[in-house]
């Protein structure tokens, strides 16, 4: 299965699963897979996600001109096109309308994830905001340049959630992440109080973050080691955790001089089973508490 296929194959799934999970209604939300530097499989306008099949989706390229299908293509591409410029790193876009989390961007109530330690690994320490603007064109997209450098998923206001990652998969678990969390929120509020953790422990968990390889610092290093510049002092480069790269079979770490590429390894920003391989790495460290 190449690129393109994989693509089609995961956007009809993960457009069952969000139907399913009540997260979109009518023909609400969009999603899209990049699958070269310039073309973009999506969902097209006006048809149910719940009913959506693989012959309706359309290739489209990164100025949202329609290069195959039969459909149109969704108003909302200028939302998807602003990710995926300033964030090379991004494959995937998933734009939908959960709705506790949604309410929350109606009711302009700021979701903090710091109350749970498996959050603020996976998505930081802040799910912001994006102030309102109608969400079509240059303009409507405007408000997320404010925040895409830095998180992976943020609220749109009085519209939605839209996640964002190396592959469709992942984009689909952070805005499932964020409607779960909107979701204790409110009942930890119903119970009396949000407790957050300490600044102590964020710190903490910030860096495990860090060394999974997730948010801009760890994107920064990896670009740096992709570009032949030293690893941080202390830390092992040659660990995937670290580094945000997956050593080929054969590359052996302890060849590995601090500078340089790592052996074995293109020089190169990472690719989408590369990525996908580091987030679950990332998950299993979680577990593992």
């Amino acid at each position: 299965m190449n690129d393109e296929e994989r693509a089609r194959a995961d956007i009809i799934e993960i457009s069952h699963r969000v139907y399913g999970k009540g997260w979109v209604a009518n023909h609400d939300g969009n999603l899209s897979v990049r699958v070269d530097d310039d073309r973009v499989v999506a969902t097209p306008t006006s048809v149910s996600k719940g009913d959506l099949r693989p012959e309706q989706l359309i290739l489209v390229d990164l100025s949202g001109k329609k290069l195959e299908g039969t459909r149109r293509g969704f108003s909302e591409f200028a939302l998807h096109l602003a990710i995926y410029r300033a964030r090379p790193d991004v494959k995937a876009v998933l734009h939908a309308h959960p709705v506790t989390a949604t309410g929350f961007a109606v009711a302009g109530v700021e979701l903090d994830p710091t109350f749970m330690p498996e959050a603020v690994v996976s998505l930081g320490d802040s799910i912001p905001t994006a102030h309102f603007a109608l969400p079509y064109g240059d303009e409507g997209a405007a408000p997320l340049s404010a925040y895409v450098q830095d998180v992976d998923v943020m609220l749109l206001a009085n519209h939605g959630v839209i996640g964002y990652g190396p592959d469709l998969w992942t984009a689909f678990y952070r805005v499932e992440l964020v409607e779960h969390l909107a979701r204790i929120q409110v009942v930890a509020r119903q119970l009396g109080a949000v407790n957050r953790v300490s600044p102590e422990h964020l710190t903490v968990l910030l860096e495990k973050r860090r060394k999974a390889g997730l948010g801009p610092e760890a994107r920064a290093e990896t670009l740096r080691l992709s570009q032949g510049a030293a690893a941080p002092a202390g830390e092992n480069p040659a660990s995937a955790g670290a580094a945000g790269l997956h050593l080929p079979d054969g590359a052996a770490p302890s060849a590995w001089t601090g500078t340089g590429p790592l052996p074995g390894v293109p020089v190169e920003v990472p690719g989408q089973d590369d990525l996908r391989r580091l987030v679950e790495q990332a998950l299993e460290r979680i577990r593992e508490g």
